[in-house]
């Protein structure tokens, strides 16, 4: 089943007001992770006020649920490393009923995992459309990730130099230097940066560096295109080789902080989020071609389509938007007191 994503004024949801303890933070998470994290946190504090939202670290939740009495236990992340356990903070939760929650924001690429939380939670979200259906257990949700108001959203500047022509920041996963090696003839014609780890050997306009949030809207601002390519680093998804088909929070982050992207795409999961005068395709070099002619030297035409993604996303895909879609469910679940 999936989470249908409605647009929604901020307002406080529910039936009555929840405490809602945040748990998250395995030994090796990563900045991205701590980041979805903090933007989780701002909508539910966006439901129901900074002051009943909690987040603490896994190693001490179960001492924290005790203490602090939620009625929402609402874990994310990763449930890949054997570290971070989970059962014990559900058996707390469990005996001061409260609900239990977990946000799987790293399938499917772990997919061979979930055995260690399936028996735990009474509701699973995942952030995969199609992993969705590999939980062997009912009251499994799709839930994608999203973009935070506080952290990612940028007035659309018209006037800021664009001295970039194609921007892309990431870990240079096999697929995504398979799709640029492609799209070389034409790059190397261009005003490029490509940025994250293992880029650099690909020559000029690669870079090896890391960035982090502020620099990185920044680049968005000074950027004409940015590319929009998916990751395939699978850790443990070898049972059913599950594709990823949701796009990644990048995505929505980028739009909410004005950029104009082009997305690589291998199914049409785009076309449930974002319209084709948002965010346009490509899904082979000749169609990257078409879409550098039409927009490269058109500021206006760029402009327009990224204040639609824009707004769309603001109305439609924050994360106030995606925890009322969580409340919907625990109350057409009938868990929420």
């Amino acid at each position: 089943m999936s989470v249908v994503d409605k647009a929604q004024d901020p307002q406080v949801a529910g039936p009555k007001q929840q405490r809602v303890l945040v748990c998250s933070g395995g030994r090796y998470e990563s900045q991205a992770n701590a980041q979805i994290r903090e933007s989780i946190m701002d909508g539910w504090a966006e439901c129901f006020g900074e002051e009943n939202v909690t987040a603490v670290h896994i190693s001490g939740a179960a001492a924290s649920v005790a203490r602090l009495q939620p009625t929402i236990v609402f874990a994310i992340g990763s449930y890949l490393p054997e570290s971070t356990y989970f059962g014990e903070v559900c058996r707390e939760a469990k005996k001061i009923g409260a609900v239990t929650v977990f946000w799987a924001t790293e399938d499917p690429y772990e997919q061979d995992a979930n055995y260690r939380i399936t028996d735990d939670f009474d509701v699973i979200f995942s952030c995969d459309r199609w992993g969705h259906n590999f939980y062997q257990r009912k009251r499994v949700f799709h839930l994608p990730l999203a973009a935070s108001r506080k952290l990612h959203y940028v007035p659309i500047d018209a006037d800021i130099e664009k001295n970039i022509d194609v921007l892309f920041c990431g870990v240079a996963f096999t697929s995504r230097k398979d799709i640029v090696r492609n799209l070389m003839p034409t790059l190397r014609n261009l005003n490029i940066k490509i940025v994250g780890p293992g880029w650099a050997e690909l020559g000029i306009g690669f870079s090896d560096a890391r960035i982090d949030k502020a620099q990185l809207i920044e680049l968005y601002r000074r950027a004409k295109l940015v590319l929009n390519l998916g990751r395939s680093l699978h850790f443990e998804n070898k049972r059913f080789m599950i594709s990823p088909s949701t796009p990644g929070p990048r995505t929505f982050e980028a739009a909410a902080a004005g950029a104009f992207q082009v997305f690589h795409e291998d199914t049409y999961e785009l076309r449930r989020y974002f319209k084709a005068d948002e965010i346009p395709t490509f899904s082979n070099k000749i169609d990257f071609d078409r879409l550098i002619a039409r927009y490269l030297d058109n500021p206006k035409l760029r402009l327009e389509t990224a204040q639609r993604a824009q707004a769309r996303t603001l109305a439609e895909h924050t994360y106030g938007n995606r925890i009322r879609d969580v409340i919907d469910v625990l109350e057409k679940e009938k868990l929420l007191p």
